[in-house]
């Protein structure tokens, strides 16, 4: 069936189609256009209505549009691949599986890609707050991220050349590998499993505490203060402002501005500290001089 150059108005407007072609549409005021529908080419069409793309299998839409009004756009969605698309719709993408985003664009990103499951994200831009939450399976390379509380509760997780600005990225996460990124954001990774950061820049406040099993490799840690507080940890790092209250494991690091280790809070001897320049060492956390 092909479908071109129509202007779609109405509630399920196209509801249930199958093995579908459809071009140059416009979807206008009409909740839930394409729900129920699957195997779907969709080339360079727009979307100004809600819902648009519930539970569907087999859909593969390029160069399409979705404005705000399309909010909530694809949930309960399966196999689908979205390429060369800007959403500017908020709440996209719930609960789907075998997703796959390249060069898309997602300026208002609240609340998107949650609960998803068997992700791939290539050449995205998103800006917006608890982005890609509870997702599992999920290879990203190419992810530009403006908005905070991103990746909590994922697992099983692969960045790769990514830029993230995000406080409280990575919360309760478990899993998750990032390779050749830059992350800037305050308390970065609590409450998560298995973190592990290869050839990255990092600044963080208070950054990569609370984690069982976290590891740095070559990385560079810039203005990031008060790091590893109760995680286990084994860094390789060129250095740090601050460190505080480690539980266990191995610090290599060039430079430690200040050392602050407890012995009321945590056994020192179960870390190890390899650093021919620590600038100063404390066994009482000052948090008047620290904050």
């Amino acid at each position: 069936m092909e479908i071109k150059n129509r202007v779609l108005t109405g509630e399920r407007a196209l509801f249930g189609t199958n093995d579908a072609e459809i071009t140059d549409c416009t979807f206008e005021d009409g909740e839930s256009p394409l729900k129920e529908s699957s195997s779907l080419r969709i080339k360079d069409s727009l979307f100004k209505w809600k819902y648009p793309v519930w539970y569907c299998n087999c859909v593969n839409a390029v160069n399409c549009t979705f404005y705000d009004g399309a909010r909530a756009g694809m949930w309960y969605t399966n196999d689908a691949l979205f390429k060369d698309c800007v959403v500017t719709a908020p709440k996209c993408f719930r609960r789907c599986r075998s997703l796959v985003l390249e060069n898309v664009t997602v300026p208002n990103a609240a609340e998107t890609l949650w609960s998803c499951d068997g992700v791939k994200l290539k050449e995205v831009f998103a800006k917006g707050d608890y982005f890609a939450m509870n997702c599992k399976n999920v290879e990203v390379d190419g992810l530009v991220l403006d908005g905070n509380y991103s990746f909590d509760g994922t697992e099983n997780v692969t960045i790769r050349n990514s830029k993230l600005i995000t406080k409280d990225a990575f919360w309760n996460s478990k899993n998750v590998t990032v390779y050749d990124s830059f992350i800037s954001g305050e308390y970065l990774g609590w409450n998560s499993e298995n973190l592990t950061l290869v050839n990255c820049t990092i600044e963080s406040l208070q950054g990569m505490c609370y984690i069982n099993n976290l590891k740095l490799i070559n990385c560079k840690l810039v203005n990031t203060t008060l790091a590893f507080e109760y995680s286990s940890v084994d860094a390789e790092i060129e250095g740090v402002d601050s460190v505080l209250n480690p539980s266990c494991g191995t610090i290599k690091a060039k430079r430690i501005g200040h050392l602050i280790i407890e012995p009321d809070r945590v056994d020192k001897n179960k870390t190890v500290i390899v650093c021919g320049n620590i600038e100063k060492s404390s066994d009482v956390a000052d948090w008047k001089e620290l904050l």
